[in-house]
């Protein structure tokens, strides 16, 4: 009986997430389609879904949401951070000073937000890798998300600890919204993670193992064009382009990687 209760508990919670997302889409849609986003980060939203993720992951005007390694392109932040400011709250989880290589880009996030002060003057910048920082006061997040970044934490063993910064952060009943480059099932982990890519179904067993409870996947930011056996991984494809002139129409008829879309909750 205990189980049955359990599976008709999990079954409202992924309808109530799927009955959610067709309600809020439109929320995101005017956000998306602001004037102060910059160029390079529209020419992505045909690959990045934007309104549909957010709308997937539930975020909510008045919500507590913690970024995880934005970056000074500041793709969500440019959506997200106007729109929270007057009820809810965005936190950008960046860099800290472990990693020089991303101290400039750190510097240049830092730089914007002041410059930029009008859109994102009350943004709260906290230090982030893996579990050496609290990203936000324990237990006050609603939302935390992260976008590609999961597969840097695996390949440097620090996942677990990831996790575990991200679960004190967030509320209970609180959302776990992670995108990634999505895997083939027919190819080594390993070989793959080497070059961007996660299996979709490692993924949610290592956030499940973290304690987290898996809620539902959305192909929202699916390519089926992907074969994901590029000679530099995820990175041939663009934006990045690794191999320059080589083959570019191929590669941007491609267009960005097949990604999976995952939510979770705190209980």
């Amino acid at each position: 009986m205990l189980r049955l209760c359990w599976r008709a508990l999990l079954w409202l919670a992924c309808f109530s997430a799927s009955l959610a997302s067709s309600q809020t889409t439109a929320v995101f849609e005017p956000l998306v389609a602001a004037d102060h986003r910059s160029a390079a980060n529209r020419v992505r939203d045909p690959y990045r879904h934007p309104a549909q993720t957010l709308a997937f992951f539930g975020i909510q005007a008045h919500h507590t949401v913690v970024e995880v390694l934005p970056g000074s392109s500041g793709y969500y932040l440019e959506i997200l951070a106007p729109w929270l400011r007057a009820q809810g709250r965005y936190i950008a989880a960046n860099r800290d000073a472990s990693l020089p290589q991303y101290i400039p880009d750190h510097r240049k996030l830092l730089a914007r937000l002041q410059t930029e002060s009008a859109l994102y003057g009350q943004v709260t910048v906290t230090p982030f890798r893996a579990d050496r920082h609290a990203i936000a006061p324990e237990g006050s997040a609603d939302v935390v998300i992260s976008f590609r970044n999961l597969h840097n934490w695996m390949e440097r063993n620090e996942l677990a600890e990831s996790l575990s910064a991200f679960y004190k952060a967030l509320k209970p009943g609180g959302v776990l919204g992670i995108v990634d480059h999505r895997a083939r099932d027919d190819l080594p982990e390993e070989q793959q993670l080497a070059k961007g890519y996660v299996r979709q179904s490692s993924a949610i067993a290592l956030i499940e193992k973290a304690g987290f409870k898996f809620v539902a996947a959305s192909e929202v930011n699916a390519n089926p064009k992907d074969t994901k056996d590029h000679p530099e991984g995820v990175w041939t494809l663009p934006p990045v382009y690794r191999l320059k002139d080589q083959d570019r129409a191929k590669y941007q008829s491609i267009g960005e990687s097949d990604r999976f879309t995952l939510k979770f909750v705190k209980p």
